[in-house]
């Protein structure tokens, strides 16, 4: 069963977001707090958490929006004070056009933002011996910058980094715990999308149970699954000519 038990969730209606609400809600949380952009596939999530007698408040939020994500997140505190804070929203970039690539970067980095700092004050003034922790979600693509997806990867070379820093930097001052997650392929909106070959790809729920089980175990870094990972960092420390060789002999997205 989790220690934490009021949990909130950004990217909530979908893939791992969806599948950790549903994983915590069987797991001993008391309440969680869950948001997205689809009313339909949210308050879908919010249903079948509630069956395991959990409580859940639904917010329809675009984490792009600075003002509204903060006031969100500090409502949802004086509702029930946050023991974990998911900031796992992010989208694929699909065709590298402007609008996308903008997008991209909007969520992926501006929403990672604009939900860390508020959590980061937050848990500065709450009591010592109160759970505070913080995951950030990234990807396996974070390791080094791949040409099939240039705008997906370098989003989450940027949160992953950032994450692995504020670990360290957070503890030490707020004795605030952070997690980075850099998974594979797993289930979602954006993989089911995908027209590349997606090796050792996860169900989603078997990686929210992986990756909710290293939470409490406070692992800084949850990068999985391991070959891909390997091969991620692998290739990240090659001289620039090997890994651009790899990367030409790569199938691209269609």
């Amino acid at each position: 069963m989790s220690k934490y038990q009021n949990i909130l969730i950004t990217g909530a209606s979908s893939g791992i977001g969806e599948a950790l609400a549903i994983y915590y809600a069987q797991n001993g949380a008391e309440n969680l707090f869950i948001c997205g952009r689809n009313a339909e596939r949210l308050n879908d999530v919010a249903e079948r958490c509630r069956k395991f007698g959990v409580q859940v408040f639904t917010q329809i939020l675009d984490v792009t929006d600075a003002v509204q994500t903060e006031k969100w997140i500090l409502q949802c505190n004086q509702t029930y004070p946050l023991h974990l804070i998911f900031a796992n929203a992010g989208v694929s970039t699909t065709q590298e056009i402007p609008e996308n690539i903008r997008n991209t970067f909007a969520v992926n980095v501006g929403g990672v933002v604009n939900t860390v700092l508020p959590a980061i004050e937050i848990f500065k003034n709450a009591p010592t011996e109160q759970p505070k922790h913080i995951v950030i979600t990234a990807s396996i693509a974070g390791y080094h910058g791949l040409p099939a997806c240039p705008s997906y990867s370098a989003t989450k070379a940027c949160v992953k980094a950032w994450g692995e820093a504020l670990r360290i930097d957070l503890n030490k001052r707020y004795n605030i715990n952070v997690s980075t997650l850099a998974p594979g392929f797993v289930r979602s909106r954006i993989t089911d999308k995908n027209t590349c070959p997606m090796p050792f790809f996860m169900e989603a729920d078997k990686a929210a149970a992986l990756i909710a089980k290293r939470v409490e175990k406070n692992i800084g870094l949850i990068a999985f699954p391991w070959p891909m990972r390997l091969g991620a960092w692998f290739v990240s420390i090659l001289p620039d000519f090997i890994s651009e060789w790899i990367y030409r002999k790569m199938p691209y997205k269609v």
